[in-house]
């Protein structure tokens, strides 16, 4: 009995040997990124009382090991025109295309020991090659894991192993008055650390990010931020990382004293859903509201001096609708955040995951109500009928505003981007009437009567009716 037992151990020991190798061989093959391990404290910073500082040199010297330099690579193709004699004499003589390098500059913060940096996209955007350069001159290619342009995050990674990597802090504890410091390669200078305060928070409508509808609530410094400096580290008086540097607003094109980061807990969050899926997903709650002002407070019969926004349209089959919300409702807080204007609304539910729960308190008829919505995903251009081209369903509305006959039915193109294939054949204003010889009544129902190859648009443009070919590629 004693031989049979140890030879079922011996056995039992083989079999989880061989597990453990089988393991480890599929880890060593798997191609995927795996979440990195950041470090993190969370702790709000205090005052000192134990006299005067004169030397911060203890707390940024760990961060200046974890802040790179960050270069960027692509060839442009540069189209020189033909002399004209040539074609005079030779006929069509071609425009001879040259190709040329273009290079950029910037910084990028290490968050995990195995090689995960946070930098802007504007740093890395249309790259062709990314490599980086750490403080101790150590350089390695770089390759990109994601980018998000509607808040100027991308993250790279690079091979490596027991990299130095800074601690990340929460941003939403950051307040006016902090002690900062901006870390990065401003003007590619080298490495530079410069100080200041926090001078503002949830700065919103600066349009730096208007041109991809971003999302915008930057950290405010006076901390010298300069070109180069994007994609670097903002970190508090205890070297915690509080903000990505990202722009500056000046009239010199050099630090005036007005520069702004992400938050930290905006970046991260970001670039976790970057690492796990490639892109981005943003929640949605599918209302379209107006802030409440002393006139529509009075008429809701809303508590004076109260704030919020109050619903004006519920897409239909949304989750707005779907939880019971309704026109004239005025939303007061998200939870438990005060939503006072549109652009606090969108960057809360945007910074919610599709499927969570949120919570709103809302006033309707007198008393206020609590919420439940689950949201739903985001369609960041929902009224994209073919790339570069927007439309919408003709309404009453809109055929009033346009003269349009009333009789007239089908989708109006609301918007033709230049730059999108199809602006030489469509044009803004235009009604299609059908497609393929079948009526187009919606964007969703119009995008699944397109077909691969030639399309064939039956429109009415400025009161006359006509065909349209397009190609679908």
């Amino acid at each position: 009995m004693k031989l049979k037992s140890i030879l079922s151990l011996a056995l039992m020991f083989v079999a989880v040997a061989l597990l453990l190798f089988n393991l480890q061989a599929r880890d060593a093959t798997t191609t995927t990124n795996t979440m990195p391990v950041v470090r993190v404290d969370t702790s709000a910073l205090t005052g000192s009382s134990s006299g005067p500082v004169v030397s911060y040199a203890d707390v940024i010297e760990p961060v200046q090991q974890a802040v790179v330099s960050v270069y960027s690579t692509k060839i442009v193709a540069q189209r020189i025109p033909a002399n004209p004699l040539l074609r005079q004499f030779f006929g069509d003589v071609p425009d001879q295309v040259r190709e040329r390098k273009e290079e950029g500059m910037g910084s990028g913060v290490i968050v995990s020991s195995d090689g995960y940096i946070i930098t802007n996209n504007h740093v890395i955007d249309g790259a062709d090659e990314l490599s980086v350069q750490l403080p101790d001159e150590r350089e390695f290619k770089a390759r990109l894991i994601g980018k998000d342009p509607k808040t100027d995050v991308a993250i790279i990674k690079i091979e490596a192993e027991n990299l130095p990597t800074v601690i990340l802090a929460d941003s939403d504890n950051v307040r006016v008055g902090d002690v900062v410091f901006a870390v990065g390669n401003p003007l590619g200078v080298g490495q530079t650390v410069t100080m200041g305060i926090v001078s503002a928070r949830g700065r919103k409508n600066l349009g730096l990010l208007d041109s991809v509808q971003g999302y915008e609530d930057f950290i405010q410094t006076d901390a010298a931020i300069n070109m180069g400096n994007s994609g670097g580290a903002l970190v508090d008086a205890k070297g915690r990382l509080v903000g990505i540097n990202s722009a500056i607003i000046s009239t010199t094109r050099g630090n005036i004293g007005i520069g702004f980061a992400i938050p930290v807990n905006l970046a991260a969050s970001i670039m976790r859903s970057l690492i796990e899926t490639g892109s981005v997903t943003r929640g949605f709650l599918g209302v379209s509201t107006e802030a409440v002002t002393p006139e529509l407070a009075e008429a809701l019969g809303l508590p004076k001096g109260s704030r919020g926004l109050v619903i004006a349209e519920i897409t239909p089959d949304s989750p707005a609708e779907k939880a019971g919300l309704q026109r004239t409702d005025v939303i007061l807080a998200v939870n438990g955040r005060a939503t006072t204007s549109l652009e606090d609304l969108r960057l809360v539910i945007a910074q919610t995951s599709p499927g969570s729960k949120v919570g709103l308190r809302v006033f309707r008829d007198g008393k206020e109500l609590a919420v439940d919505v689950v949201l739903g995903v985001l369609a960041e251009r929902p009224n994209e009928f073919l790339p570069g081209i927007e439309a919408t369903p003709l309404t009453d509305d809109i055929r009033r505003r346009l003269g349009i006959d009333a009789r007239a039915t089908g989708l109006i193109i609301t918007k033709v981007e230049e730059r999108s294939p199809y602006a030489g054949r469509l044009a803004a204003n235009m009604v299609i009437v059908e497609i393929n010889r079948s009526p187009a009544t919606d964007v969703a129902g119009a995008k699944a009567l397109l077909r691969e190859g030639r399309n064939l648009l039956l429109v009415n443009f400025r009161g006359a009716f006509g065909y349209v070919a397009i190609t679908v590629r």
